[in-house]
C-alpha cells in the first residue's frame, strides 16, 4: 500500500512555539506544514502549526492550540532572551491544550554553536524538570530536525497502540483526543532524555503485527 496525503491511520496535530520550519505555507499568524511518516505498518500524517509570537496574533494562535496532541517549544541557542521566553510559551500551552500532551524543547541554530548563548546543560536540565524531551537542531542544515519529529511521533504512536489494547481489555474509559475522524492520543513524555546527538538504534525491533 502506497502512502498518500489522504490515506493515513493516525492524524497528529502538533504546534510549534516559534519559527522552525524552513518549508511551510504562510497563513495569518500561523505557518502550516504537513509531515507524513510510517511507523511499523501504520501511516501517520502530522499537521504542524508554527505559531507566531507577535501579540497581534495572540487570539488567532490560541484557537489553533486546541486539539493539539503534541508541542515543540523552540528557542535560539544564540539568544538567551529566547530561552528565557520558553516559560511564557509553556504557560500558553498549558492554558490552551489538554494536560500531559508530549512536549519537546528544541534549541535551534546549532550550526551557529560558536555564537552559543545558552548552554546545552542548562537547557537539558530545564527540559528534564518540565518533563520534556530535548534536542538541539539546525533548521538550516536539517541537523536532528527529522529525528526530533520522528521521536515524538514514535512515542505518541506506541502509547496510542498500548492504550488501544488496554481499552479492549478493560471497561474503564481511556482518555483520547480526536482530530477529524482520525485516532489520536495524549501521553506523558518518557522520563529518559534524548540528547541532541542521540541517534536511532540500528537494531530496532520490527513489529510484525498489523497496524492498531
Amino acid at each position: 500500500m502506497s502512502f498518500s496525503e489522504d490515506s493515513y491511520d493516525y492524524l497528529f496535530k502538533i504546534v510549534i512555539s516559534d519559527e522552525f520550519l524552513e518549508d511551510s505555507r504562510s497563513t495569518i499568524g500561523v505557518e502550516f506544514a504537513t509531515k507524513s511518516i510510517k511507523i511499523d505498518k501504520c501511516f501517520i500524517k502530522a499537521q504542524i502549526w508554527d505559531t507566531s509570537g507577535q501579540e497581534r496574533y495572540k487570539a488567532i494562535t490560541s484557537a489553533f492550540y486546541r486539539g493539539a496532541v503534541g508541542a515543540l517549544l523552540v528557542y535560539d541557542i544564540t539568544r538567551k532572551s529566547s530561552f528565557d521566553h520558553v516559560n511564557h510559551w509553556l504557560k500558553e500551552l498549558q492554558d490552551h491544550t489538554e494536560q500531559n500532551i508530549p512536549l519537546v524543547l528544541i534549541g535551534n541554530k546549532v550550526d551557529l554553536a560558536n555564537k552559543r548563548a545558552v548552554r546545552t546543560e542548562d537547557a537539558e536540565r530545564y527540559a528534564k524538570e518540565a518533563n520534556m524531551l530535548f534536542f538541539e537542531t539546525s533548521a538550516l542544515d536539517a541537523t536532528n530536525v527529522n529525528y526530533a519529529f520522528e521521536t515524538m511521533f514514535d512515542h505518541t504512536y506506541k502509547e496510542s497502540a498500548r492504550n488501544n489494547l488496554l481499552e479492549k481489555n478493560s471497561s474503564n474509559k481511556t482518555h483520547t483526543l480526536s482530530v477529524g475522524n482520525a485516532k489520536t492520543i495524549t501521553l506523558e513524555p518518557p522520563s529518559s532524555m534524548y540528547k541532541y546527538n542521540h541517534r536511532l538504534n540500528g537494531n530496532r525491533e520490527e513489529n510484525e503485527g498489523g497496524c492498531c
